[in-house]
């Protein structure tokens, strides 16, 4: 029986992207093979962070990481550890703020929304958000001008697909930030290939997820300065401890850091083109339907089919009613375009997906 008969699960064909309410990814058997060895084993700890730690490092470039429950997570605890530093009463105290400084800045250009707003993210450390510029852009002038202000904690940078607006010169926003002393956080949550680009910006910390294009268990990963990942750490003793990892979450970041080491890049990135391409010829012969292949604008080496489809709105959810539901990005639907993304797709996943679009547009 499988695991959706047994549980009574509908079956998905995810051609959404690394998507949280879809379970974002799938692990390869060797990952979900060290987890499975995790689960009835006991652990100090504190070592498997130690070894967490000394993995990030050596992958990333990073002086040390760590690792916490998830993205979301790890931008409340980055924020918790540039308010405590490693402070055991300031850890406590948490979220009162009292006597520490406790202002972040933001671009306003980077507050989205991914099931709850960054926002809250930052509140929840016990912060306040004061945001620069504006929906569609934030420059460096505007940056520095909120940076003056008092009692700045940090700097909030995100990098992802869901911001608006101009994007930010990243090297000269931290730059901006340690003029005045102020730590700076990327939270690029889908952008672990990249992690090592974020880092080169100067960063204090790089949080992505590990999740999605890593493929490991649920889990955020920390990289940066050694004394910000200390003070990270040291959150399990104060509000960290309600976003603590799993053993098995650890576990299952340690083996799919160990499996992108050993991994051809170079040869994925080539496989994954292709499987686009070959997609969009196919696609382009359906009646009604044109097609592009699109780069993801962060600079992931990751290509996303374009779907131009009259009524894409309702094409969307005919996708999703059927059986298997098939879930398609549906950002642009008003445009009548839908994107696809099929890294995590098989052949038979894929041909069903063109199946259906033809007896959809052609019934």
């Amino acid at each position: 029986m499988s695991i959706h008969d047994r549980y009574r699960l509908s079956v998905v064909i995810n051609a959404k992207g690394t998507y949280t309410p879809l379970g974002v990814s799938r692990s390869s058997y060797g990952v979900a093979e060290a987890v499975a060895q995790a689960l009835p084993e006991f652990f100090v700890m504190d070592e498997l962070g130690d070894r967490a730690s000394e993995a990030i490092a050596q992958v990333t470039g990073a002086q040390a990481g760590a690792v916490v429950h998830c993205t979301a997570a790890g931008i409340t605890l980055s924020v918790a550890a540039t308010m405590t530093g490693g402070d055991p009463r300031r850890v406590a105290a948490l979220p009162d703020t009292t006597d520490m400084h406790n202002r972040v800045v933001m671009p306003a250009s980077h507050v989205v929304n991914y099931g709850h707003s960054n926002l809250q993210g930052v509140r929840l450390a016990g912060a306040q958000v004061d945001l620069a510029g504006d929906e569609n852009r934030c420059g460096i002038d505007d940056l520095e001008e909120e940076l003056d202000g008092p009692d700045v904690a940090c700097l909030f940078l995100v990098s992802s697909r869901l911001t608006h607006g101009e994007p930010i010169d990243l090297v000269a926003a931290v730059r901006a930030a340690h003029r005045r002393g102020v730590p700076a956080i990327i939270d690029g949550a889908a952008q672990f290939p990249r992690i090592a680009d974020l880092l080169s910006t100067g960063a204090d910390l790089v949080l992505v997820s590990g999740q999605k294009y890593l493929g490991s268990p649920t889990a955020g990963l920390i990289a940066g300065s050694w004394p910000l990942v200390q003070s990270v750490r040291a959150q399990d003793k104060g509000i960290g401890r309600v976003m603590k990892p799993t053993k098995e979450a650890v576990i299952g970041v340690l083996a799919a850091l160990e499996e992108w080491q050993a991994f051809d890049r170079v040869k994925w990135e080539a496989d994954q083109l292709g499987k686009v391409v070959s997609f969009a010829r196919a696609a382009d012969e359906i009646p009604g339907v044109s097609t592009e292949v699109v780069q993801d604008p962060t600079g992931l080496q990751v290509s996303r089919v374009l779907l131009k489809v009259p009524d894409a709105k309702r094409i969307a959810t005919e996708l999703e009613a059927g059986s298997p539901s098939i879930y398609v990005m549906t950002d642009r639907a008003d445009e009548d375009e839908l994107m696809l993304e099929l890294i995590p797709l098989d052949d038979t996943e894929i041909a069903a997906i063109l199946a259906r679009l033809w007896a959809i547009l052609t019934q």
